[in-house]
């Protein structure tokens, strides 16, 4: 009933303002110098709080409710412009390009510069950019990198479909690598390159612009980036005074509320901006429920003309279900609940428990400071501090909770009876360690950085950038004993200083260890750019180091519990060139070779102090050429990439099928990546802009593996050294033929109808690489392709004398049926293959208010 309340009141207040809204204005805005578009401009209407920020590409478009009036074009570092406009019954006006001069300060330069920021026809290097109106209009309760998924090269799943369990994958690449910023701040995982979006799932209601920069990219800091860099952009001191308050409701009772205030940049050059929200309900998929909050603080200072301070915190502190175990087809298809089911939680007294969940909160802290020099010089520097607490629950002791064990069970894939295994416990008595308990696997972290750049003018046509990069990383995890179920204890003879120990709710168990992470790296960049032609050439060199603490696997006397520091040198270089051939044909082309620390479980074998003597830097070798057309209403981008990437090292870490690990460290893999990435939009007319994207790559290894030997977790050898055929074996779970297409549609004044198609092909499931030990085998499983589609609306209007507007989008409208991700099984077919299925239908409707 209350979600019926809610929609019609969102229906009530959209007919009802449909009539306030007047139209909608259009325009880019460049250096008037030499033409280059300008990202971060802010244009107000005037008399008003109603303003945005033009995105990478200078572009902008706003709604106003006003029928005449001004808009104010203003930029640091140039000098500001009035621009009138008179709608006069017209639904659309299109400022055209728009020239700003170049101004004594040039702070924003500065700003750009610290986040490795492309610009349009400049950067030689392949890009896409997302405005902060695109999320906040079509995300949605999608998960925050699947606006991300209309972009060439870019493949989004949601893995099991827990909250925040997406991973983003570029050019065939995982999230290890893929380098991703915000604000300029590195926040991939020290040890082993993840990201995991759970904890950064408020940044898209503060996001002020979001950036992919495919391949190489633009960031000059080292960085584990190989198939791409995402840029996010955080709102400060660009927005105008006001702020917002929104609520969200979508299927399965997705809630979604929050504000944001902003003081604006105040008349003694403070500015300071809050948001928070919270999220609760569930995901398509049964039993992941979400309880979630995310905060966001940003104040600033301008010190006089050449400073600015600006001091960042924020944070998502959450808890909710997964989904950690794939199923068969066949399981999907025999469950009660298809596509939904979910075998990974139980009822204990009534209330749900999930065993596996995901529960964590990591804050970031940073301080920028910005300072114009000179006329020629600049400096910015940021240190910054993250604190990670939290982990992922599990099951210890006897599993009792098979899939298809009906036990504990009322029927296959039914949730598990909690309350019989509690009583089994119970009646086990007191002097008799459970049978099984819940578990959490805690992954703490203590983070410190610190990253200063400095650019200055050698000549009137070459900058130079240089700076420094500092990070220090400590990492604990352990298990952590979190529920006995009715038991009066858990023995654990994993201790060594202390056999059979006896362990009790809060204590740590199995494993316990402390990771250190360092890492020191300086780069420098020298930037050409005089009349239509722009060139880069940069070099980076860095070390990473690496120890290791084990308190259980060794006894506290034990010099070997604590490893020395093994350093890891690596070095890269990279250099571009873009070509304006007039003022809409552009040509780029760079190359590059950067080598990459190999990552903290190659180091250290078997979860113990053992170091890897063959652990080596991985190496990658990276080249790409395109072409841009930037018309009056048609616009088009294509890229030709060829990416190889050799002397990987994988780590396989497994347990067979009688609950044994093991363990095999994979040498000297190569794997080849190369492909072409088209980017279109169309506006054939002022109020429809088509949009579209295709991309088609080759992503396979490029050889094959002798003597690769197994051992088990005491390190001792299981048979003889296997030979490991991957040469042509496809690179799994990310689809390699993705194409989309796109219409937005101004129907009234103030609202926009929009849909979008996405296809993905040749997408095949990953694999146990020490599974193929013959050659010619075929080609893991090739899941069938699908496409989805999505429609949404928008619609803006006048409530109450403030600026609002409605936000509705259902995601996969046709319902398909598809499969999201796989791991392969016997033979490579469909049969024995585990797999995800995707979210079916799903919706979301929103409202917000802007004052």
């Amino acid at each position: 009933m209350k979600k019926i309340t809610s929609l019609l009141t969102l229906v009530f207040l959209l007919l009802t303002a449909a009539a306030q809204a007047q139209g909608t204005i259009r325009g880019t805005v460049v250096d008037g110098e030499n033409g280059t578009p300008l990202p971060g401009v802010n244009v107000v209407v005037e008399g008003t709080t109603n303003g945005v920020s033009t995105d990478f590409d200078g572009m902008f478009t706003i709604q106003v409710v006003e029928n005449t009036g001004s808009v104010r074009v203003s930029y640091v570092g140039f000098a500001p412009k009035v621009i009138p406009f008179d709608l006069s019954g017209q639904k659309v006006i299109d400022l055209g390009t728009i020239k700003l001069e170049m101004d004594s300060d040039a702070l924003d330069e500065v700003i750009v510069k610290a986040y490795s920021l492309a610009i349009d026809r400049k950067t030689p290097v392949a890009v896409s950019t997302i405005k902060a109106e695109t999320i906040e209009n079509e995300l949605g309760s999608q998960e925050f990198p699947e606006i991300l998924k209309t972009t060439p090269g870019v493949y989004v799943t949601r893995g099991g479909g827990g909250f925040g369990d997406a991973e983003l994958r570029i050019r065939g690449f995982n999230s290890q690598n893929v380098a991703v910023m915000i604000n300029g701040i590195p926040v991939n995982d020290m040890e082993n390159g993840n990201v995991y979006w759970s904890n950064w799932a408020g940044l898209s209601d503060v996001t002020s612009s979001m950036q992919v920069q495919r391949g190489l990219g633009a960031a000059m800091i080292g960085l584990p980036s190989i198939g791409g860099t995402v840029n996010i952009v955080t709102k400060s001191t660009d927005i105008a005074k006001g702020g917002n308050v929104m609520m969200a409701t979508g299927n399965d009772g997705y809630t979604k509320y929050g504000f944001t205030l902003s003081t604006g940049m105040l008349e003694n050059d403070w500015a300071a901006t809050i948001s928070l929200s919270r999220t609760t309900g569930e995901q398509f998929v049964d039993a992941t429920t979400i309880d979630a909050y995310s905060y966001f603080i940003n104040v600033a200072k301008k010190l006089g003309e050449n400073h600015e301070l600006s001091f960042t915190a924020f944070g998502a502190p959450q808890r909710h279900g997964q989904r950690q175990n794939r199923l068969l087809i066949d399981d999907f298809r025999r469950s009660p609940r298809g596509i939904r089911t979910n075998t990974d939680y139980g009822y204990k007294n009534g209330q749900l428990v999930n065993y596996e969940d995901n529960f964590y909160h990591k804050p970031q802290i940073s301080l920028n400071h910005y300072w114009t020099i000179n006329e020629i010089s600049s400096l910015t520097t940021s240190v910054y501090a993250s604190f990670g607490t939290g982990g992922g629950g599990g099951i210890a002791g006897v599993n009792k909770f098979g899939k298809y064990n009906t036990d504990y069970r009322d029927e296959e894939f039914a949730p598990v009876n909690f309350d019989q295994i509690v009583a089994e416990n119970k009646a086990l008595g007191a002097a008799t360690s459970a049978e099984t308990v819940l578990r959490a696997s805690r992954n703490n972290h203590q983070w410190y950085g610190a990253l200063s750049t400095y650019n200055t003018e050698l000549s009137e046509y070459i900058d130079l950038t240089a700076g420094v990069d500092v990070r220090i990383y400590k990492g604990d995890h352990y298990t952590e004993l979190t529920d006995l179920l009715g038991g009066a204890f858990f023995l654990d003879n994993n201790d060594e200083n202390n056999p059979n120990k006896v362990v009790r709710e809060g204590d740590k168990y199995n494993y316990y260890d402390t990771g250190y992470t360092n890492w020191a790296g300086v780069f420098a960049q020298a930037e050409y750019n005089k009349d239509a032609l722009s060139a880069v050439v940069s070099a980076a060199a860095n070390t990473t180091y690496y120890k290791r603490k084990d308190y259980f696997n060794y006894l506290d006397s034990d010099p070997a519990r604590e490893t020395d520091w093994i350093d890891f040198p690596a070095f890269s270089t990279k250099g571009g060139v873009n070509y304006r051939l007039d003022d809409v044909n552009n040509v780029f082309a760079n190359v590059g070779y950067f080598e990459r620390a190999p990552f903290n479980d190659a180091v250290f074998l078997n979860f113990q102090n053992d170091v890897n003597a063959d652990a080596k830097n991985q190496k990658i070798f990276s080249a790409e050429v395109g072409y841009g057309f930037r018309g009056d209403n048609f616009r088009a981008d294509l890229n030709v990439y060829r990416t190889k990437w050799s002397d990987r090292t994988y780590t396989i870490a497994r347990t067979d099928q009688n609950g044994n690990q093991q363990i095999a460290n994979i040498l000297g893999l190569n794997q080849l990546h190369q492909g072409i990435e088209l980017e279109m939009s169309y506006r054939p007319i002022e109020t429809l802009t088509l949009t579209g994207m295709a991309s088609v790559g080759d992503w396979k290894f490029a050889n094959d593996i002798n003597n690769v030997q197994v051992f088990d977790d005491q390190q001792n050898p299981i048979g003889d050294p296997i030979d490991v055929y991957l040469d042509g074996v496809k690179v799994g779970n990310s689809a390699q033929t993705t194409f989309a297409l796109g219409a937005d549609y101004l129907v009234l004044a103030s609202t926009t109808v929009r849909a979008s198609f996405n296809y993905a092909a040749d997408y095949f499931a990953s694999y146990d690489p020490t599974g193929r030990l013959q050659p010619n085998l075929p080609q893991t499983w090739e899941m069938p392709a699908f496409g989805l589609l999505d429609l949404g609306l928008t619609h803006r209007f006048e409530f109450g004398g403030f600026n609002a507007q409605i936000n509705a989008n259902v995601f996969n409208v046709l319902d398909t049926e598809y499969i999201s991700d796989a791991q392969d099984g016997n033979n490579s077919v469909a049969e024995t293959a585990l797999v995800y299925y995707g979210a079916g239908r799903t919706y979301t409707v929103g409202a917000k208010i802007n004052f």
